[in-house]
């Protein structure tokens, strides 16, 4: 793989910023990775009628943003030439000269290994092995998929939907149903909300050279298909946990509310492909989750009261 076609110019000045060293960790990812892996820690706690525990929980939280962090300065550092290309990545710390290449490769590598010991050491097996077997696929399967087919994104989902797990996995060193139906959330939801980024930036990562499916298919026929059937499919996925106990009716009727809310927008996407629907579409996608995993957590409280 070849990584740059020529030496990127680095800041000769040692005195890095701090700020670009967190740049390069994709704070806003990290923040979502800790976000849903908390939700699945939470929830394994109701279902499993433990109390948890502060400490563990903590460290398992600090263990899983260092894999994710490292994870995506790695993903930085394989994709260097192909950020200096595009204009949305051009300024980042590696194509910008700000971070030299060996650093960032130091930084990710130890970022990630120290995240999976940790977890290893001071949580539990299966948890550093799901962390292991996330940030594995997204920087060595994911990240150079990229550059050969629009499949990419649907193998990108999987690491992008196992927060949940190693959080479920960190309270109870177990993966009931109840985490493997988060999985299943997480990743079908992942697919309508990068359609809508890869068609905003789509002559963007044309230019970097990644086969992103509005780059192979620029009719957005195949792009329309995808989004409403994976919107559709999120409907009745999302409203499983009132099924098997792991909420309650609040929660069904929240899900239902906000499933169909998304596939609205979706359907408007899909009728008029432009910037501004595909961006309304990624900005209602980003409200969902949240509010998602809000309404389930406390609707499962509640249910214990």
């Amino acid at each position: 793989m070849q990584l740059n076609k020529g030496p990127i110019p680095v800041n000769q000045d040692k005195s890095v910023p701090l700020s670009a060293y967190i740049e390069l960790t994709k704070p806003r990812i990290a923040l979502m990775v800790v976000v849903t892996a908390a939700t699945g820690y939470f929830l394994s706690t109701m279902h499993n009628a433990s109390s948890g525990d502060m400490q563990q929980f903590l460290i398992a939280m600090l263990g899983i943003a260092l894999a994710g962090g490292g994870a995506s300065v790695l993903n930085q550092y394989l994709e260097q030439d192909v950020d200096a290309k595009m204009e949305r990545t051009k300024n980042r710390p590696i194509p910008a000269g700000i971070i030299s290449p060996s650093v960032a490769l130091y930084l990710g590598v130890t970022m990630a290994l120290s995240g999976c010991f940790l977890l290893l050491f001071y949580v539990n097996l299966l948890t550093a092995f799901l962390t292991l077997q996330s940030t594995f696929l997204y920087v060595l399967v994911y990240t150079p998929m990229k550059r050969l087919t629009w499949w990419n994104t649907s193998v990108g989902a999987i690491p992008g939907a196992m927060p949940p797990l190693m959080g479920w996995a960190a309270a109870s060193n177990t993966l009931d149903v109840g985490a493997w139906i988060l999985f299943a959330i997480m990743y079908i939801w992942q697919h309508p909300h990068f359609w809508a980024i890869a068609w905003m930036y789509r002559d963007d990562y044309e230019r970097g050279g990644l086969k992103m499916l509005p780059v192979v298919h620029p009719d957005g026929k195949r792009m329309s298909r995808q989004v409403i059937g994976f919107c559709l499919l999120l409907i009745p996925v999302s409203l499983i946990p009132t099924f098997i106990d792991m909420s309650g009716w609040v929660y069904f009727t929240g899900a239902l509310e906000l499933g169909i809310l998304f596939l609205a927008y979706g359907v408007k996407f899909v009728r008029d492909k432009n910037d501004d629907t595909a961006r309304t579409l990624m900005r209602v996608s980003l409200i969902y989750l949240p509010l998602l995993l809000i309404i389930i957590a406390v609707d499962s409280a509640i249910d214990l009261l």
